[in-house]
């Protein structure tokens, strides 16, 4: 076992999740200004991204903002976690599986209540990496420096031997201010070159 540590985002690396426009079909079935969704729900889907609210209180208050039925809620919800979840980034799940043993995994994700158990039921991220770090869980949302720090103690490695891997610039730069490396996701290819220059950079453990 090597020093070194790789821990990823989800969405936009380890998921591919691209803009389904399902917000805007919403906003027409319901006759709604374009934009009207995410001014009536941005304190909801902030809260929930640091857990200060319950899934069962988002699908209250999606019905209350948005004067939704029962049926319709749920049709909402639905559209929501079909864009959140996208679809896997197979070969770069595949390779990460095949570090094990080579060097830590985790995964830092900004997220939303009940992503862990729809994520681990779809993609089994428990079994691909160690540690998971889900901002609705941690409280704290990237790019807080304290996110960062966070995995690092949750995977007992110190910042300098991780490297953090994001598809948002603003995360990688304060990956960098936290004392890790940082790679900005692109493309599978160019990813697993940086993952295989930093496992050749970092040096053993001593014992």
């Amino acid at each position: 076992m090597t020093a070194a540590c790789v821990i990823l985002d989800i969405g936009g690396v380890l998921e591919i999740t691209p803009d389904t426009g399902w917000v805007e079909r919403w906003e027409e079935r319901l006759k709604l200004p374009l934009g009207t969704v995410q001014n009536r729900m941005h304190g909801v889907w902030r809260a929930g991204s640091v857990g200060s609210i319950s899934e069962r209180e988002v699908h209250e208050q999606v019905a209350v903002r948005l004067g939704l039925d029962a049926s319709q809620g749920e049709a909402f919800m639905a559209d929501l976690w079909t864009e959140y979840l996208g679809t896997p980034n197979e070969d770069l799940i595949d390779y990460v599986r095949g570090l094990r043993g080579r060097c830590r995994l985790g995964i830092l994700s900004n997220s939303f209540v009940g992503a862990r158990e729809r994520e681990t039921a779809l993609y089994h991220f428990d079994e691909l990496v160690e540690e998971i770090v889900y901002s609705h869980e941690l409280g704290i949302e990237k790019p807080d420096l304290r996110a960062f720090e966070a995995a690092c103690v949750g995977l007992n490695v110190r910042p300098t031997n991780c490297l953090f891997i994001d598809d948002a610039a603003p995360n990688v730069e304060a990956a960098q201010a936290a004392g890790m490396q940082a790679h900005l996701f692109e493309n599978n290819a160019r990813t697993i070159a940086r993952i295989e220059a930093h496992l050749e950079a970092v040096p053993p453990c001593s014992s």
